[in-house]
């Protein structure tokens, strides 16, 4: 007989990363901000993350998947310069479909238990 099966580290990688955009939108201290991050900020968030801290999944490869399906905008460096002071810089913000996305599979999981 078989257990449940084992979580998947790339789902659950691109689910966290979308938990931590969603949440830097309502952040009170970003309020007046762009509600986006940048990678770093991401994989700082994520640091402590088992499938990123082991090294199973890089997070710049699953954010750029995110972008791909269209669940993150990335924007542009002209958008994003005067966050900086005019340094080069990418930020990333979740979509309406990511947003989506990530309550389904959370809902999911609250049915799953």
């Amino acid at each position: 007989m078989r257990g449940s099966p084992a979580p998947d580290p790339v789902r659950g990688t691109l689910l966290a990363i979308l938990d931590q955009l969603d949440r830097a939108e309502k952040e009170p201290d970003r309020g007046a901000a762009l509600p986006a991050l940048e990678l770093s900020e991401i994989e700082d968030r994520l640091s402590g993350f088992s499938p990123v801290e082991r090294g199973d999944v890089r997070v710049a490869l699953a954010l750029g998947l995110l972008v791909r399906r269209g669940y993150v905008q990335a924007r542009g460096d002209d958008e994003a310069a005067w966050r900086f002071q005019g340094a080069s810089h990418r930020l990333y913000q979740i979509t309406p479909e990511g947003r989506e996305f990530l309550a389904d599979a959370v809902r999911k999981a609250g049915h799953a238990r």
